[in-house]
């Protein structure tokens, strides 16, 4: 059973097989509690959290946007170290450093064979299922001093000793999504991208982008740090919405013609609406952002059908092998996403943690939570 928060004592270790955990208590409620530390059963591992942050997707269930049960441990972005092996798991040891993406595929569903792992609906193919993200969502997730990680001979991957928590962190959700973005939209060398929304996804979509060779990438955004930091990942002009009409700053940019490539990173209206306004016909929108109401899609700005046009979404891709390649990125400098981490608290302060990447305090990107 779980104890409350009241009586989690900040600095005070969780009683003997135990664990703290952040979990869903309701509508805006989220509590620090005690809960029995997980065992791994045959097939299983129990990884020791290192490190995690909050996504927004975990607001987005804080707010009733995306259900979760109650008392559901929060969380899918992480680095540990694996804490006990279940019968069957094999090639890896008890203390090795690990992740795995936020979709965590069987490898041998339907989707899984169609080359869809984020889609995963598990080995039984059970077509119900809301897909591969499960961390957090179907099952409990990472915020948390222990987790499970589903199907491990699928998704366990080993992290290099010369890299840092800090160095892959990123790369479990918003560092494959925002590479993943760019790649559904089949980026050619030379496009034109305009990014809409400089959170971490977004970011991280524009040094897609740049893997993908853009030659020209525009970032749009209200915050003027998020710019900056769009610079330092790869953008070539920033413009900020609360200064300049950026539908025609991007026309102009573009010679009238349009952008090859829209990437709308934030799941609002507006930034659809404008993705829409801005794409040359043939273009595409690459929408990788988390929509908690209605798109609409205005026929004037699409050319009343007739224009080619192209709208593709994204899941985070899952995997052992997609991990390792945004590690040899890491690895061989090509990307570096630690510049984000702007903000670490202990698990003890998750609350207050949550609280500030909610409101985007502080000029938050993004937080680490340690233990």
């Amino acid at each position: 059973m779980n104890i409350l928060s009241e009586d989690v004592k900040k600095g005070v270790p969780a009683p003997e097989g135990y664990m703290k955990a952040a979990v869903y208590k309701g509508h805006k409620d989220l509590k620090l509690v005690y809960k029995p530390i997980p065992k791994a059963e045959p097939g299983e591992v129990v990884i020791k959290t290192t490190s995690t942050t909050i996504c927004g997707t975990d607001i987005h269930i804080l707010h009733g946007e995306h259900p979760v049960e109650e008392n559901r441990t929060l969380g899918h972005e992480h680095v540990g170290i694996i804490h006990e092996i279940g019968e069957g798991v094999e090639g890896v040891n008890i203390g090795d450093r690990v992740m795995c993406g936020s979709c965590t595929p069987c490898g041998s569903c339907f989707y899984c064979q169609k080359g869809l792992p984020s889609q995963c609906i598990g080995p039984e193919n059970d077509f119900s299922s809301p897909g591969g993200w499960r961390l957090g969502n179907t099952v409990d997730g990472t915020h948390a001093e222990y987790f499970k990680m589903p199907f491990p001979q699928f998704n366990l991957t080993k992290i290099p000793d010369e890299l840092t928590d800090n160095d892959v962190l990123m790369l479990t959700d918003i560092g494959s999504t925002g590479i993943a973005a760019a790649e559904n939209a089949k980026i050619q060398i030379g496009d034109i991208v305009a990014v809409f929304a400089c959170g971490p996804v977004g970011l991280c979509s524009i040094a897609g982008a740049r893997l993908k060779g853009a030659s020209l990438i525009i970032a749009v955004d209200g915050n003027q740090e998020r710019l900056n930091m769009a610079k330092q990942m790869g953008a070539d002009i920033a413009l900020n919405f609360t200064e300049v009409d950026v539908v025609e700053e991007i026309m102009k940019l573009s010679q009238g013609r349009g952008v090859d490539i829209a990437i709308e990173a934030l799941g609002k209206e507006e930034t659809f609406q404008n993705c829409l306004k801005v794409i040359r016909r043939g273009g595409c929108i690459s929408s990788v952002g988390i929509y908690s109401g209605h798109i609409q899609i205005p026929i004037e700005h699409f050319a009343s059908g007739m224009g080619d046009h192209k709208i593709v979404t994204t899941l985070c891709p899952g995997g052992r092998e997609r991990m390792s390649q945004l590690l040899s990125l890491v690895e061989q400098s090509r990307i570096d996403f630690s510049p984000m981490i702007t903000h670490s608290f202990n698990i003890d302060d998750v609350e207050e943690a949550y609280y500030l990447f909610e409101k985007a305090e502080d000029n938050v990107i993004k937080a680490v939570i340690t233990f």
